[in-house]
């Protein structure tokens, strides 16, 4: 057994402040998959088991307890008190908030307050090229506000991250930045066309922003592939932007979707300034996550892969995330050390490598 020590969810968004129903609440456990079969529900998948098997204990009920005795429970509670069980039996002991969804969210200093531990904030690039947009007149204040508010969020974010929408932009990561002209020309359609609120899509602004970003220094999230369902654009176009990002003194954190671990994996092998998220990859596979982390792991260099959850709207998603973590790591380096693979010293080394020590030193955590 690897005593696995404190972890650094290092993507994450914040939870639901709403109390949720059995449907609401079942639509929240596989964000982008279509409806449940008829006669079972979305309960019935590998991360509703994993829901099932650890957070019943945290609210006091026996593990694999039925859904509407869980759900009850958790309405008994209520959705504060159960929240606040449920992220500090997690043992994250930091998370890293990315910010920016339209939902009813808790922000870092509530997420940090509730799971009794540190939270900073990840900055999402469109949203606040959304929120300049609201406020701008003309094409060149725009501009000029979206280049300081940048910049501006630089100074207390630790990072900045581009939605999942960019996996089927490709034009957006492109590798050199887009010319003066033809961000004016770009940010000139968008505002004439836009209603307040709409989604930023224009992929020469996205590249705008994403140069931008790779100027102030801060680490950079970027999706690595596609999490919706029937989407099949592949993470492709993300190499001619590493390459062109490297020696600019910026990170790049891939968060690869579901059956993109591998690529982002060799990604972060082949260049110094890449790294890549387990999180998304575990989640979604539950029993099987030992297998993914394995995967990982036997392409990327140990001090270039970060653990996290990718919880997003439910506190059950990070319990789910951070358990599958340990019991992964666990499983593989229990197998190196049976196997006469690594020594005890470095199964330790590397667990604290993935699950918080790398982080620290790409994002600069104290």
């Amino acid at each position: 057994m690897i005593d696995t020590p404190s972890l650094v969810d290092q993507y994450c968004h914040g939870v639901l402040r709403t109390e949720l129903g059995l449907g609401t609440f079942e639509a929240r456990l596989g964000p982008g998959e279509g409806p449940a079969a008829p006669g079972t529900t979305l309960f019935d998948t590998q991360t509703g088991f994993a829901v099932r098997r650890w957070c019943p204990p945290l609210l006091g009920l026996e593990p694999h307890c039925p859904p509407a005795r869980y759900l009850a429970r958790r309405r008994e509670l209520g959705v504060l008190e159960a929240g606040r069980r449920l992220l500090r039996g997690s043992g994250i002991t930091t998370y890293l908030v990315s910010s920016g969804l339209p939902d009813d969210l808790t922000g870092p200093e509530e997420m940090a307050a509730a799971g009794d531990a540190q939270a900073r904030e990840v900055v999402r690039l469109e949203p606040l090229a959304e929120q300049v947009a609201d406020t701008s007149g003309t094409v060149a204040s725009f501009l000029a506000n979206l280049a300081e508010s940048v910049h501006g969020a630089a100074t207390n974010a630790v990072a900045f991250a581009a939605t999942a929408s960019l996996a089927g932009q490709g034009a957006a990561l492109a590798p050199e930045p887009p010319g003066p002209g033809a961000v004016r020309s770009a940010a000139a359609r968008w505002l004439a066309g836009r209603r307040v609120g709409e989604e930023l899509t224009d992929p020469v602004l996205l590249g705008h922003l994403l140069w931008t970003a790779v100027a102030t220094g801060r680490p950079l999230q970027l999706h690595a592939g596609p999490e919706e369902p029937g989407l099949r654009t592949g993470p492709a176009p993300l190499t001619g932007f590493v390459r062109a990002t490297a020696g600019l003194g910026t990170d790049l954190v891939l968060l690869p979707g579901l059956f993109h671990h591998r690529y982002a994996a060799r990604l972060a092998g082949a260049h110094t300034h890449v790294y890549a998220d387990s999180g998304a990859a575990l989640a979604r596979t539950g029993a099987r996550a030992a297998a993914i982390l394995a995967d990982i792991l036997e392409l990327a260099p140990f001090g270039k892969v970060l653990f996290s959850t990718g919880a997003q709207s439910l506190p059950e998603l990070h319990v789910v995330g951070a358990h599958l973590f340990r019991e992964s790591l666990d499983r593989v380096l229990g197998t190196w050390l049976a196997e006469g693979a690594c020594s005890p010293t470095d199964a330790r080394r590397v667990a604290h490598l993935l699950a918080s020590e790398n982080a620290h030193r790409v994002y600069g955590l104290s």
